[in-house]
Order: C-alpha cells, then structure tokens, then sequence
C-alpha cells in the first residue's frame, strides 16, 4: 500500500506510513552528502547471496549513506543446481553476485574459488579471511552462527571465529599489515536453537528498501528460481513470466522473512514501541563474544540507519 494512500489505518500503520515515507526521504539526502567518517562493513557468506540473505537491507542502508561495504563468498557455490555443470554454474553465480551488488549499491562482491560442499576452517582458508578482513579494514564484521545445518556454513564462521584475534597479530600474514583495533563480530540472524537460540541485540527496519532486497535475491536466479525450488520439490514454484516470477518472489520472502517475537522486541527496543509494532521487514543481528564488544551508543555509530536514541 503506498504510503500516500487515503485508505484508513490503525494508528501504528499510519505511523509507519508517515515513518517509511520520511525514510525515502532520508535515503535520497543520504545519497547527496559525503560522509565525513566512512565505516567500513564486510559480509562474509559461505555461498553466493549467502550475505544478501543476511544482511541485502542493511547493506543497502550503509551504501546509501556512503559507508563502504564488501560481502565475500568463502566458496564460488559450484554445487548449488540441479543439472548445471559446475564450472558453468560457478562463472553464472559470480556475474549473479556482480548484479545483486549493482542493485544493493555496495562497493564490492568477492567470490572465493574454494569449491562448494567442500569449505574447511583450516589454515589456508583462515588465511583467506585474515587476508580479506585485514584488506577491508573492516570495523564491521557479519557472518553466519558456527550452529547450522549445512558444513560450508558452520565452517565459515569456524574461519572467521579463529581468524578474529588473528587479523591484530603482525606476525600472522605479515605481508597484509594488521588492524590496529578488532572489529565488530556480528552474527547473521537464524532460526537454530541447539546449542543456544540466536540473540537479536540489533535489529534494522529495512521496509524502506524490502524492494531491492527482493530485487538483488531475483539477481541470483539460479538459485531462487531453479535450484531452491528444485530441491525442495517445487520447481515450478517460481514459473511464468520475469513479473510473475517476481511477484510470487516477493510473496515468498515476505513470508520467510517474517519478523519472529524476539526481533520484533529488539525492534521496539531501538525505535520505539509505536513504530515497532507496524515494522514490516527487518534484519537482526547479535554481538560475537569475540573481538570490541559494542556499546548501546558505539551501535548507533555502526548502525546510523537507527533513530536516535
């Protein structure tokens, strides 16, 4: 519904209306000014659209407002389709990513060539992310929980887990010159609960810009259109023409995406109840024990998309 729409609404939708229509305001001013201070943001996934899942709003959020932001692929996802030969399948993925980063904004997509279903947390893949992170200059690092049901995944975050303090240690890599202070870790938001349930003490209204998300995911069609719908026993879910497609995309994410009860209260806790309540699409995120453990008021300064508190 358009936030211009004379329909009547409750009084936490009008608020939201009033809020988003004043967001796409924000945005388009964001685009205009320079950022004094930059921060520099790297998604790590273990697949191709593996960071676009995670964070696509938020990332779109910081590129918008002139922050610097990289995601990384710790595998060329050359496994993910059902009758593609894998190196034709790799070289398709790399040029999705390519799109899905035009449509986000962001600075830069890297695709590691480490094969898919095969990713280890061992030494020369620690070393990539040591590399990749020290290169970045990375204040803000995003990667999945060590909790999960594929091994490329778990192993991902096992890399970055092990490579946290690492990235500070000279000796280590000395060829890529250390950062001076650690990172941020935070972890993508999941529904695992074993060992422990995910903790959102960040949560970011991306309503504003659901759209290009949905748009950026649609980039990586062999894997929303072919694949995932393939494996899971309905591979003309997504049939019709690129609008169709599309449209039942969106229906779809909208879906998967719904904001659970504990993102929804980690949503009131940094805009308010009122606006909360009324919060269509978010992303969430919770603080690694490794690396700077962030303050409430140093979030706001990684998260400026967030109200003032």
């Amino acid at each position: 519904m358009s936030v211009m729409s004379s329909q009547p609404c409750s009084v936490t939708r009008c608020a939201h209306r009033i809020f988003v229509g004043m967001a796409g305001i924000v945005l388009l001013l964001w685009h205009l000014a320079a950022v004094a201070n930059p921060l520099r943001i790297i998604v790590i996934g273990a697949h191709p659209d593996d960071a676009d899942i995670c964070a696509g709003g938020t990332a779109t959020l910081w590129a918008s407002q002139g922050h610097h932001v990289k995601f990384l692929s710790m595998t060329n996802g050359d496994a993910g389709h059902q009758s593609m030969d894998r190196e034709d399948l790799a070289q398709r993925r790399f040029f999705e990513a390519q799109k899905s980063a035009r449509i986000l904004g962001i600075e830069e997509y890297q695709v590691l060539p480490n094969p898919d279903g095969a990713l280890l947390p061992d030494l020369n893949v620690r070393t990539q992310v040591i590399r990749a992170i020290r290169e970045w200059r990375a204040e803000v690092v995003i990667f999945p929980r060590p909790n999960d049901y594929h091994p490329d995944h778990r192993n991902t975050s096992l890399a970055i887990q092990d490579a946290s303090y690492l990235v500070l240690v000279p000796h280590i890599l000395p060829e890529v010159r250390p950062l001076q202070v650690a990172p941020v870790y935070l972890y993508c938001r999941d529904a695992f609960q074993k060992p422990n349930p995910f903790t959102a003490n960040v949560a970011v209204d991306i309503s504003v810009v659901f759209e290009r998300k949905v748009d950026a995911l649609a980039a990586h069609e062999s894997q929303f259109y072919e694949w995932l719908p393939w494996v899971r026993g309905t591979p003309d879910a997504f049939s019709g023409d690129p609008a169709q497609r599309r449209a039942k995309l969106k229906a779809w994410l909208a879906t998967y995406f719904k904001i659970p009860d504990d993102v929804r209260a980690a949503l009131a806790r940094w805009y308010g109840e009122a606006v909360a309540r009324a919060v269509m699409q978010a992303e969430a995120f919770e603080i690694c024990e490794y690396g700077t453990q962030p303050d409430a008021a140093r979030l706001r300064q990684l998260f400026p998309m967030l109200p003032d508190g």
